[in-house]
C-alpha cells in the first residue's frame, strides 16, 4: 500500500491504474480511523479495482470554537490499520494541495435547502466546508465511486445532491453504520467521552430504535414521538440538539402515508457531539 502526499505523486499512480482500465473508488476521511471507516474500504473494493483512502483534516468544515486543533492526527496508526484492508493507496495531502489559493481565497461549493436544518443549522458553514472539500477531492482523485457512511445521514444526502446537480461523474455509495455492542455508533470523536459519559451515550441509539419500533407498529403522531424521545434523552443526561422524523429521500416533513422514513438525532454529551440515525421502512 502506498502513502502519497502530493498531487503529482497521486496523479502518476492513478494514471498507471487508468492505463489498465482500472476503476477507482475513494473513501474520504479525516483520519483517526475506526472499524466503521474500514468497513467503507471493504465496500469500496466491491465497486472498483483500486481503493484510495484520503486522510485530510479539513479546516473549512470546523466552526469557531470547534475542535479543529484538538482533532486527532494519527496518520501512522491509520496507515497500519489500512494495511490490513483492501486499500491500495492513502492520499494525505497538505492544506495547500487541497486549497492552492489559500483558505480565504478558496472557491466554495454550497448546496441550498438540504443544508439549512439539523446539523446545518447547529453548525453554520459546516456543510459548505464539507461540500467544498469533497468537490476538491473529487477533482484531485477523479474517482468512479465514492463511499460515505450512513451515520452522517444528512451529509451523504448533501453530497449526493451536489454530485447530481453538478453532473459530477461519480457514483455515491452509502455504507451502513457500524456500532459498538451496546449500539453506540462508531465515531472518531467517541474518544472524547469519559467513562461516565460513555455509559450514557447508548441512550441516543436506544431512543432512535424505540421510535423506529413505534413507527413500524403504525404510530404516525410524529411530533409526539419526537417530543417523547427528547424528554427521554434529557432524562438520560444528554443535551438534545434535534430529534426528528423525516422523509428519507430528502429530509422533508413526512405525511402519514410516507413509507420510507429516517429518524435522526444529535445531542451533546459533555464536550462531545453525538449524531445518529436509523432508516425505517413502514
Amino acid at each position: 500500500m502506498l502513502v502519497v502526499h502530493t498531487k503529482q505523486e497521486f496523479a502518476e499512480q492513478v494514471a498507471e491504474w487508468r492505463r489498465d482500465d482500472g476503476h477507482v473508488a475513494l473513501v474520504p476521511t479525516m483520519g483517526n480511523l475506526h472499524a466503521g471507516h474500514l468497513s467503507l474500504v471493504e465496500l469500496a473494493r466491491e465497486h472498483a479495482e483500486h481503493v484510495v483512502v484520503s486522510i485530510f483534516v479539513n479546516p473549512t468544515q470546523f466552526g469557531a470554537g470547534e475542535d479543529f486543533d484538538e482533532y486527532p492526527r494519527t496518520l501512522e496508526r491509520d496507515t497500519r490499520r489500512l494495511k490490513t484492508t483492501a486499500a491500495d493507496l492513502i492520499f494525505a495531502p497538505a492544506v495547500d494541495t487541497v486549497y492552492p489559493f489559500g483558505i480565504d481565497n478558496a472557491t466554495t461549493v454550497s448546496v441550498p435547502g438540504l443544508t439549512e436544518n439539523f446539523c446545518g443549522a447547529s453548525r453554520p458553514g459546516h456543510f459548505d466546508g464539507v461540500t467544498t472539500v469533497v468537490a476538491r477531492l473529487f477533482g484531485l482523485v477523479q474517482p468512479d465511486v465514492a463511499v460515505f457512511g450512513q451515520k452522517d445521514y444528512q451529509q451523504q444526502l448533501v453530497i449526493r445532491r451536489m454530485a447530481e446537480d453538478m453532473n459530477m461523474p461519480v457514483s455515491i455509495i452509502t455504507g451502513e453504520t457500524i456500532r459498538e455492542d451496546d449500539g453506540l455508533a462508531l465515531s472518531s470523536r467517541n474518544s472524547y467521552l469519559d467513562e461516565e459519559q460513555r455509559a450514557r451515550a447508548p441512550a441516543l441509539y436506544e431512543a432512535l430504535t424505540s421510535v423506529g419500533h413505534d413507527l413500524q407498529n403504525g404510530r404516525r403522531n410524529f411530533s409526539e414521538l419526537e417530543s417523547a424521545a427528547e424528554r427521554r434523552l434529557s432524562a438520560a443526561g444528554l443535551d438534545v440538539d434535534y430529534f426528528a422524523i423525516r422523509r428519507a429521500q430528502d429530509l422533508a416533513i413526512p405525511n402519514r402515508d410516507c413509507d420510507e422514513l429516517v429518524v435522526l438525532a444529535a445531542a451533546q454529551l459533555g464536550e462531545t457531539r453525538l449524531i445518529d440515525n436509523i432508516v425505517i421502512t413502514v
